[in-house]
């Protein structure tokens, strides 16, 4: 699957239906200026609960708000039955995620959820890193080492806002169901 190049796409806008942990919906546009780090993850995916929602509450406590903004992406594309907006909110409290929770807009067909489809992501965790213009410049799908994302964090919010640098999109593990490092996505 080929992955968008570094500077030259703007992220989509979110499609949440929901928002947790915050008094108002998020809208990307509104977060010009800040590094934004997208953690799309389902509640039922082992690698998600084991490594990427810590990584995300670590990366929300480290960084200033005013810098990094850490946002989860609730995206489910199988169990939809037990994993809607109040077991979510439950899930939530119990784990004490301080970040904010986007719940992902079903699909029509039923399928993959709308911001998962437009952002590409094959499953879960993935995540997708924008820079403070809005562009997408890391997309990974699968857990992803703490420094290798510090790195990159640090080398976008080093850019401020006019950019620059290389850019290194990435991708993860491919096929389908959970294995240790992400749960995969059927095809669309």
């Amino acid at each position: 699957m080929s992955r968008p190049k570094p500077h030259t796409v703007e992220a989509p806008p979110l499609q949440v239906d929901e928002w947790l942990n915050v008094s108002a919906p998020i809208d990307l546009a509104g977060l010009r200026g800040k590094v934004v780090l997208l953690y799309a993850f389902q509640m039922l995916c082992p690698a998600c609960l084991a490594h990427g929602l810590p990584q995300a509450e670590r990366v929300h406590r480290m960084f200033r708000e005013d810098d990094v903004a850490v946002i989860g992406l609730h995206t489910v594309f199988e169990h939809h039955d037990v994993t809607g907006p109040a077991a979510l909110r439950a899930f939530t409290q119990e784990y004490r995620w301080s970040f904010p929770i986007g719940i992902d807009r079903p699909a029509p067909d039923g399928n993959i959820p709308m911001t998962m489809r437009d952002y590409a992501l094959g499953g879960t965790p993935s995540l997708v890193l924008l820079d403070r213009r809005g562009h997408i410049r890391l997309h990974h799908l699968g857990s992803i080492d703490d420094l290798a994302l510090g790195s990159a964090i640090g080398r976008l919010l080093e850019e401020g806002e006019e950019g620059g640098g290389a850019g290194t999109p990435a991708s993860g593990p491919a096929g389908a169901g959970c294995g240790p490092d992400a749960c995969v996505a059927p095809a669309p």
